[in-house]
């Protein structure tokens, strides 16, 4: 079972004061890549919810993010009185030539610094700990977004290494037939010099010749490679990097019959493996 990198994760946590929405999505990369978006007052627990994430997501550019939303009448941004009464005694003294309202200096102190201070709010351990369950729920949403996601990619990843499969099978099937056309094309440009030749010597150099463009050992890697991409495609773990791996020692076997076709029906054939071969390593870049 394979899981895609691409993912969307949310919950909403509803406490007696606040709510809280936490958000987690990915996208493919080669490493973990996070990146965390927290209110200043849980910074100190930044570390432990990196620690839970990364344990749940090993790879991807994850983008962390945890909303609060007050929801009680109480504050924690309270109003500096002593602060903002001393600006409006100083602005009154200028306001008898500039003629201010007393709503106007209202405004005008309210804005000036350190007008409005914010009370620190210590982390309740109990609060933490609902915060905690609730990424765990998101991070359990986004596995499943990703598990669905992994199945549609497997889906397609068993089309197209079943129509490199059979590809290879017309290649197997019209190998001899590639054979006779090299040795006819072979015969007739010795015919064509006009010149006698030792038919011996002539099929020593004939079969030397052929055996360059022999592609059996070819055609068993390849299919061995199909094989075990197929398995390790079914196997319980996702592991993109080792279908990657395999990829590559496909495409490998996948240009050496090409290079060594000398048959231009059957490159048509390599042609349409590479192709294929194409789509599978494009998929595979999005894959855990």
């Amino acid at each position: 079972m394979i899981k895609s990198m691409t993912g969307f994760g949310k919950s909403i946590l509803q406490l007696p004061t606040k709510k809280i929405t936490i958000e987690v999505k990915s996208l493919n990369s080669k490493n973990l890549d996070l990146n965390a978006r927290i209110p200043s007052q849980y910074r100190e627990k930044e570390l432990q919810m990196r620690n839970t994430i990364a344990k749940s997501l090993t790879r991807g550019k994850v983008d962390f993010s945890l909303y609060i939303e007050i929801t009680a009448e109480e504050t924690s941004t309270k109003i500096n009185e002593a602060v903002v009464k001393d600006y409006i005694k100083q602005l009154s003294a200028i306001s008898a030539y500039a003629k201010q309202e007393e709503l106007e200096l209202l405004k005008m102190a309210v804005r000036m610094p350190d007008s409005l201070k914010t009370i620190r709010e210590e982390i309740n351990e109990e609060e933490f700990k609902a915060i905690e369950k609730s990424l765990l729920q998101a991070l359990e949403s986004i596995e499943n977004y990703r598990a669905d996601e992994g199945k549609a990619l497997e889906k397609d990843f068993v089309l197209r290494v079943g129509n490199i499969g059979n590809l290879l099978d017309q290649v197997i099937k019209m190998d001899p037939e590639r054979i006779a056309a090299v040795r006819e094309r072979l015969h007739k440009a010795v015919s064509d010099l006009k010149e006698e030749v030792d038919q011996n010597r002539f099929e020593q150099e004939l079969i030397y010749y052929l055996e360059k463009f022999d592609i059996t050992e070819e055609k068993v890697r390849l299919s061995n490679h199909i094989e075990y991409f197929t398995t390790t495609l079914n196997s319980k773990e996702s592991n993109g990097k080792k279908l990657g791996f395999i990829t590559q020692e496909i495409g490998r076997e996948i240009n050496t019959i090409g290079s060594k076709s000398n048959y231009a029906p059957m490159q048509q054939l390599v042609v349409q493996m590479k192709d294929e071969l194409e789509k599978i390593k494009e998929q595979l870049l999005n894959v855990l």
